[in-house]
This record gives C-alpha cells, sequence and structure tokens, in this order.
C-alpha cells in the first residue's frame, strides 16, 4: 500500500479534506494530513484565502515541505486547489517520490524545476471553473499532460471548484465520487 501525504486547500484542514484521507486509509494506504493551518479552517474560500495571503503563499509552501521532511522513498503527494503547491514542489524536487496527484490546480512545472522523467501525475478539475481555467492552472495542466507521458487529466462536468470536499456547499458526489475511484485505482497501479 501507499504512503500518501494529503495537502488541504485554502478553507484549511476541512472535514471532507479528512474524509477524503480517510477513504484512502480504509483502502490500506497510510495517509497523513499535514495542518498548514494550524487548526484554523475558514467557512468561505475568500476568507480562507485571506489567510493565506496574510500568512503567506512562501510560508504556508515551507509549511508543507517541512511537514514532508522525514517522508520515506516511495511517497504520493496529493493537494487539494492550495495544496497543490507543497504537492506539486515535493514531487518536482523530492527524489524517491511515486506520484502525484493535483486537484482543482496545477502550477507550471518550470515553478519547480523539470518534471522527473517517469513520475506519474494525475490532474483533476471541473472544465468550468474560472479559479482553474482563468488563473492559468488549466494551461499548466494541459501542458504538463501533454509534455509528461505519464500524466494524466481529468476533467469533470461542471464549474466548482472544490467539488471533492464532501463538507463543503461546493462538493458534487458524482464527480467526487470519479475522482476518489480515479485516485485509489491510481494508488493500486502505483503498487502493481
Amino acid at each position: 500500500m501507499a504512503d500518501v501525504f494529503v495537502f488541504h486547500h485554502a478553507q484549511g484542514l476541512t472535514p471532507g479534506v479528512a474524509a477524503f484521507a480517510d477513504a484512502l486509509r480504509a483502502e490500506g494506504h497510510t495517509v497523513r494530513t499535514p495542518d498548514l493551518y494550524e487548526g484554523r479552517t475558514f467557512d468561505t474560500l475568500e476568507a480562507g484565502l485571506a489567510h493565506a495571503e496574510g500568512t503567506g503563499f512562501d510560508e504556508l509552501l515551507d509549511r508543507g515541505v517541512r511537514a514532508a521532511a522525514d517522508a520515506p522513498a516511495g511517497v504520493v503527494h496529493i493537494g487539494f486547489s492550495l495544496g497543490v503547491l507543497p504537492a506539486q514542489k515535493l514531487a518536482q524536487t523530492r527524489p524517491g517520490v511515486r506520484g502525484a496527484v493535483l486537484v482543482h490546480s496545477c502550477v507550471p512545472v518550470s515553478a519547480f524545476g523539470a518534471w522527473p522523467a517517469g513520475l506519474p501525475v494525475r490532474v483533476h478539475a471541473m472544465e468550468e471553473d474560472r479559479l482553474f481555467t482563468d488563473e492559468g492552472d488549466a494551461d499548466a495542466a494541459r501542458t504538463l499532460a501533454a509534455e509528461v507521458p505519464e500524466a494524466e487529466l481529468h476533467l469533470y462536468p461542471g464549474d466548482r471548484h472544490l467539488f471533492a470536499d464532501s463538507s463543503l456547499p461546493s462538493y458534487d458526489a458524482g464527480a467526487a465520487t470519479l475522482f476518489l475511484d480515479r485516485t485509489i485505482a491510481f494508488l493500486r497501479a502505483l503498487e502493481a
């Protein structure tokens, strides 16, 4: 089974992110959920983003990297939106990472250097999510999928940003279930 780090989105380590981690644990995976907000959660995305901006995105990125400092080889990094920053940086810069799953966001690969040869990655987002399409994430995800043979981009119908968090109003049960199923299958394939 995989050793997985799940990095939360801008609203914090919500019950929905914890539920996703628990679903992976139920499949036998070891899952860690670093809390980049030190216990704080926010009722709205806007409030969470304001907190992130106040804390500083570089500081949050550093917290995520520090949280995985002692991670064993073979880790899979999963990031939700804001959590894509540490997940993608760790995937691109730490030797021995087994895979990455980037949800709701994708950073241009050039932000952290080259994509490691042979490292599989999956990107999941809603096709009309304006935070994904208008902020450059969609372009970054399409470029990654086009240039990295082990990359796949999964777009779901709809316009919700945090569709995979069951504790938020933006939750979309159909898309979230398919995303979870695909992530479980991805983790199983890494074990093969």
